[in-house]
């Protein structure tokens, strides 16, 4: 990279300004995912031009990085929102460490921290290793063919020379007051009273750009015989006897062996055995769906660690631990369904939330991980849990994004609603603005019950309240397709009969049929 280390300097340089216009004071919209974008094509570019060409498992980084940078102005429930930007910022850390060789799907979690952590000491480092060498090759370079540049002189003597200006600035317009007062004319007619903030946009600008510059650096590093922590000889060395595993996990297979039976018995029996037992149904369905989506966890966790430390010889010992796993995570998935199941009742008679539809899919894809975790135990690539977790991680991040969770629960509550249960119209209106086409859509529904409607309206009246109390939002950077389409949906519709009541305590808004509902919700998670 030394024959293009102006042109990595003025590309992070560039990169460190947009980054202050993009984010300087703005709430982030469209911003992220442009900033994003042209980080990752221009530190592409740099690379192509010094003839360092991305793996080919690279580009499936690149595109994942594309899709989840892309709803960071999509999407504004907050956890969707949350998880486009972390795994954005993640994968652009994946493929730093991985550009030139994209042997990422086979590294496993103590590669990752390695990685990681090595990554974190080249931003840090690699510029000032690349000055080291710019200056090692100067000195080998004939006086002759040096090339003297004017540029870097003047310009730290131009930032040596501000603070100096402002110390004595400071002290003479104490000492006489007409030269106070012309600088204070001039400081006006300059817009030099922001100066101090220009000065703190620069520095943060440049401090952006000097780690912009070492993770370019990073990506680019010669490509070394890597070797893969664990691929050759284990990362722990293997001291627990094989007797004592099995007796922890047999056990543990006993006790979920019971507890099944125990659900088979009175959850998948039917209603009636749950009564029978002093249980309404919905208190028996309220209870445990989180503590069963935690014993799957854990239950992986314990057997990957067995798994680790567990001396077992080939053949029988290895197909009995492998059995029991097999049993366990047969146990688990029955647990899991149980899980589901309860969650299920819980949300017909609830109603769904967030929460509930987080742990919906959460459920499905950590169900899915224990089928990956059985085919590779039996296979014998336990070293791929990593990879799986992962995608499974990726693709619970892409559902929330897909699904849209607020317009989610808007279709199924309002159906609710229509099947004579009860709609909570102050939770509707808490949602984000994801939720707001939906509503509006239902609310021009001819088929939609008039008191859903009513309700739905209501729904809609304490947003559109909402959006008044807040001030807009007129900058580009801070444009989101979701609060734009969510404007575009608003006005639609006419809330002709809907009154709004700012003095009273839960913010009430009455509606044409006459109900009043409170724009606070009722329950939560």
């Amino acid at each position: 990279m030394q024959k293009h280390s102006t042109q990595l300097w003025l590309l992070a340089l560039a990169l460190g300004w947009l980054f202050d216009l993009l984010f300087w004071q703005h709430i982030p919209g469209i911003s992220f995912a442009i900033f994003t974008l042209l980080t990752l094509t221009g530190g592409i570019l740099i690379l192509w031009r010094a003839d360092i060409r991305p793996a080919r498992n690279t580009w499936i980084l690149v595109f994942l990085i594309i899709f989840f940078s892309s709803f960071s102005f999509l999407r504004l429930e907050p956890l969707t929102s949350f998880l486009s930007y972390l795994f954005t910022l993640l994968l652009l850390a994946l493929l730093a460490i991985s550009y030139q060789n994209g042997r990422w799907p086979l590294y496993s979690i103590p590669d990752y921290l390695v990685k990681f952590l090595a990554l974190l000491g080249g931003i840090l480092t690699e510029v000032l290793i690349l000055q080291a060498q710019e200056k090692q090759k100067k000195k080998t370079v004939a006086p002759a063919e040096k090339r003297s540049s004017a540029f870097w002189p003047i310009a730290r003597g131009i930032l040596f020379a501000i603070p100096v200006l402002f110390f004595f600035t400071s002290l003479l317009s104490s000492a006489d007051l007409v030269f106070a007062q012309r600088i204070t004319a001039l400081v006006e007619v300059l817009s030099l009273e922001h100066l101090p903030e220009y000065l703190f946009r620069l520095i943060y600008s440049l401090i952006f750009a000097y780690l912009i510059a070492g993770s370019f650096l990073h990506a680019a590093r010669p490509i070394s015989d890597e070797k893969l922590i664990g691929l050759e000889k284990p990362f722990i060395s293997t001291f627990m006897g094989f007797t004592e595993a099995t007796i922890v996990l047999g056990s543990v297979v006993v006790l979920f062996a019971s507890f099944v039976l125990v659900q088979f018995q009175y959850f998948f029996g039917g209603r009636e055995n749950i009564v029978a037992t002093g249980f309404t149904f919905s208190e028996y369905a309220r209870r445990g769906f989180g503590e069963l989506v935690a014993v799957a966890f854990f239950s992986l966790l314990l057997f990957l660690s067995l798994s680790a430390i567990t001396h077992r010889q080939q053949g029988r010992q290895r197909l009995i631990f492998s059995g029991l796993g097999v049993f366990l995570f047969a146990l688990v998935g029955v647990m899991l369904v149980s899980a589901f199941q309860r969650l299920v009742l819980y949300e017909i008679a609830y109603g769904f939330t967030r929460l509930r539809a987080y742990t919906h899919i959460f459920i499905l894809w950590l169900g899915l991980l224990l089928l990956t975790t059985i085919a590779l135990e039996l296979s014998a690539k336990q070293r791929y849990f990593t990879l799986a977790a992962l995608l499974g991680s990726i693709g619970f991040a892409a559902s929330l994004m897909l699904v849209n969770v607020d317009g989610f629960i808007v279709r199924e509550n309002v159906a609710r609603q229509e099947s004579g249960q009860n709609l909570d119209v102050g939770y509707l209106a808490s949602l984000s603005p994801d939720a707001v086409p939906g509503l509006v859509e239902l609310y021009q529904a001819p088929t939609l019950e008039q008191s859903t409607r009513d309700r739905v309206g209501a729904a809609l009246a304490c947003i559109q309240q909402q959006e008044k109390s807040k001030d807009p939002l007129s900058d580009w950077q801070s444009f989101h397709l979701s609060r734009f389409q969510a404007a575009q949906s608003m006005k639609l519709i006419s809330l002709v009969g809907y009154k709004f009541d700012p003095t009273s305590a839960n913010n009430e808004v009455s509606t044409p049929q006459g109900q009043t509902y409170s724009c606070w919700q009722e329950w939560f998670d």
